[in-house]
């Protein structure tokens, strides 16, 4: 396999990323208590373009691979896992947003390419066919960065004109359509704002519906002859590597902050005054800095079989896109790993309320509980393809 290459420009945007982090880094708590990212910590990531690494060229945009999804979500959760969660699922919901018809794309960024778009894969919708388009009602929980979007993606199921289920969809509606409510309470990842967004019987024309079939096939409305290899890669592997970025930069960040204090803090009930004095704390700090470096390996292994087939115009197999989702367990059970083996090293004062060690922890607890990247399904997934057996749809047709 060809190793995929990042974008020309998204290493340079990487560096001004490092260059906010003690910016991002100041505001992580405020985030967590206000349950939003900060807007001063938005507005300076916007002002990079953090937020445009998958918008396409022409409305001003990185046109950014999974490789520069996953690197810059790490990047930006080096800082604070809540606004890489909000800058991942962002750069995601503008690729999708990519795949609509030019039509649908100009709606978003024709008048305002810092426009953002939040998506929720959950085909919770009820639609009626109407013409020109559906009619649609429902509720969405979970939208990440729903304080700081203008337009959403919502999954629906789609009817015909007497009612018979057709197909699952993405539907691209905007916020002002919309009702909002405050729903996010939870243990960690509270700077993500994951609320519910709620539909009452709105209008989505046909250019802004995206058929789940098709797309799980790589067959998009927006895809022509001309359209660029990033927006023909695989629906599925791009929607779920991209939840790891985030999670790699808190496993950094936990490592950073451990191995910043071990030069001044002991070890309660022994002779060591400094932790660094001690071997098994080398041995701890190395085992979960190899795990880091293992799952970041992996990752652009990942990103790799998802690039490179699509800048070549080829459409991966089920085995390699079962991989795909057994790869993205695997990473993130070695990163909760590699953050239990270094708080448990770090001692006890990790999880002290005033020691950002213990939001890391949250933050990167309830990322890993992302429907998307449980371990168990991915390897289950993965061992059917690996074995032959024909009944990975059953237990999701999403791979």
């Amino acid at each position: 396999m060809v190793d995929s290459a990042l974008p020309p420009d998204i290493p340079s945007l990487l560096e001004r990323i490092a260059e906010l982090r003690p910016l991002l880094e100041k505001n992580a708590a405020a985030g967590e208590a206000d349950r939003r990212v900060s807007q001063e910590s938005i507005d300076a990531l916007e002002a990079i373009g953090a937020f445009r690494v998958t918008q396409p060229a022409e409305y001003g945009g990185y046109q950014g691979n999974s490789r520069a999804q996953v690197d810059v979500g790490a990047a930006v959760g080096r800082a604070d896992g809540g606004t890489g969660w909000v800058v991942a699922l962002t750069n995601i919901a503008n690729w999708l947003t990519s795949l609509y018809p030019r039509q649908a794309q100009e709606d978003v960024w024709g008048e305002d390419r810092n426009a953002k778009v939040s998506v929720v894969l959950a085909t919770n919708g009820k639609t009626t066919r109407v013409d020109g388009g559906y009619r649609v009602s429902g509720e969405w929980s979970y939208n990440s960065a729903s304080w700081h979007t203008q337009w959403a993606i919502l999954g629906a199921e789609l009817v015909d004109d007497k009612g018979q289920f057709v197909d699952t969809a993405q539907l691209l509606i905007p916020r002002t359509d919309l009702e909002f409510k405050d729903t996010w309470y939870v243990a960690g990842m509270r700077s993500s704002g994951s609320n519910t967004l709620v539909a009452k019987d709105i209008f989505v024309p046909d250019h802004r519906v995206l058929p789940g079939e098709p797309a799980l096939l790589g067959k998009y409305p927006g895809t022509t002859d001309d359209t660029p290899g990033v927006y023909r890669a695989g629906w599925i592997p791009v929607l779920n590597i991209i939840l790891v970025g985030p999670q790699l930069g808190l496993g950094r960040a936990v490592l950073d902050r451990v191995i910043a204090k071990a030069d001044s803090k002991g070890i309660a009930y022994t002779s060591f005054e400094r932790q660094t004095d001690s071997v098994a704390f080398q041995l701890d700090v190395a085992k979960a800095a190899l795990l880091l470096e293992a799952a970041e390996g992996f990752a652009h292994r990942a990103t790799d079989e998802i690039d490179v087939p699509a800048e070549l115009g080829e459409y991966p197999d089920y085995l390699t896109r079962a991989r795909n989702r057994a790869y993205v367990g695997w990473i993130v059970e070695h990163v909760s790993r590699a953050i239990e083996i270094l708080l448990t090293a770090h001692g006890s004062g990790a999880f002290a309320e005033v020691n950002p060690l213990q939001r890391l922890w949250r933050d990167q607890a309830v990322a890993s509980r992302h429907a998307f990247v449980l371990p168990a399904l991915g390897y289950e997934l993965y061992g059917k393809a690996l074995l032959g057996r024909d009944d990975g749809d059953s237990v999701t047709p999403l791979v």
